[in-house]
């Protein structure tokens, strides 16, 4: 892309209307997200890449009054939760997916956004988040994401794709996944560092397990996908 046309992709996204918390650093947040966009190579539309910065204003707008992150600066927000889940967009296996503690929609609305042939469902147990993705689901126009107030024991349905990005291990997760999972379905975990080898050897007997390290734009910190299937019975 020329730098011309880069100028004037980033001119468009940071028309201010419709925002409310960005404000003046609209112009380099959206800056940021273009370049991120390129270096992950994802193919979106200027209507996809503004939906990810209104969500962003968003979420920064009603995160005291609903919870939803502890981070405040928005270029800081925009790189560890937006580009993020960004980051695994093209791993992802296709068919429908739900996203089990889904918090504020990451990376559940995130998905939505950036594939809308996909139907997505996003969980958590939390009412308050719930209410907030169906907030930001409607004025961000995204009728292929279901908002899901639930604990995942509860909840019945079976999906190609189960995502998380906040549970506190991967055996945890398998756990509570697997029964959510259609037989030739995925578990993507979104993990920082590399799984342990306990961790592995709890799950290798059972599991096909693919571990997909990520870059993601303007973040140091180490992030994986864990991709793990069932193995055929013998």
């Amino acid at each position: 892309m020329s730098a011309s046309k880069f100028a004037y992709n980033s001119d468009q996204l940071a028309d201010p209307t419709g925002f409310v918390k960005l404000g003046a650093q609209l112009p380099d947040l959206a800056i940021i997200l273009v370049q991120a966009i390129q270096e992950l190579d994802l193919s979106l539309t200027m209507v996809q890449q503004r939906k990810l910065l209104l969500y962003l204003d968003q979420l920064l707008l009603w995160s005291k009054t609903y919870n939803l992150t502890a981070i405040t600066d928005p270029q800081e927000a925009l790189i560890k939760h937006v580009i993020d889940c960004l980051a695994i967009i093209t791993h992802l296996p296709a068919g429908n997916l739900l996203d089990i503690g889904t918090g504020a929609g990451l990376p559940a609305v995130i998905i939505a956004i950036c594939q809308p042939e996909r139907q997505c469902s996003a969980l958590d147990s939390n009412q308050k988040k719930i209410r907030f993705i169906k907030q930001v689901s409607s004025e961000l126009g995204l009728d292929n994401i279901q908002p899901i107030a639930a604990r995942i024991e509860a909840h019945e349905g079976q999906y190609k794709v189960v995502t998380s990005r906040a549970f506190a291990s991967l055996t945890d997760f398998v756990a509570a996944a697997q029964p959510r999972l259609a037989s030739d379905g995925y578990l993507c975990a979104m993990k920082g560092k590399e799984p342990t080898l306990d961790e592995l050897q709890a799950l290798e007997q059972k599991w096909q397990i693919r571990t997909i390290k990520l870059k993601v734009p303007r973040l140091e910190d180490s992030r994986h996908l864990i991709e793990l299937t069932q193995k055929a019975l013998a």
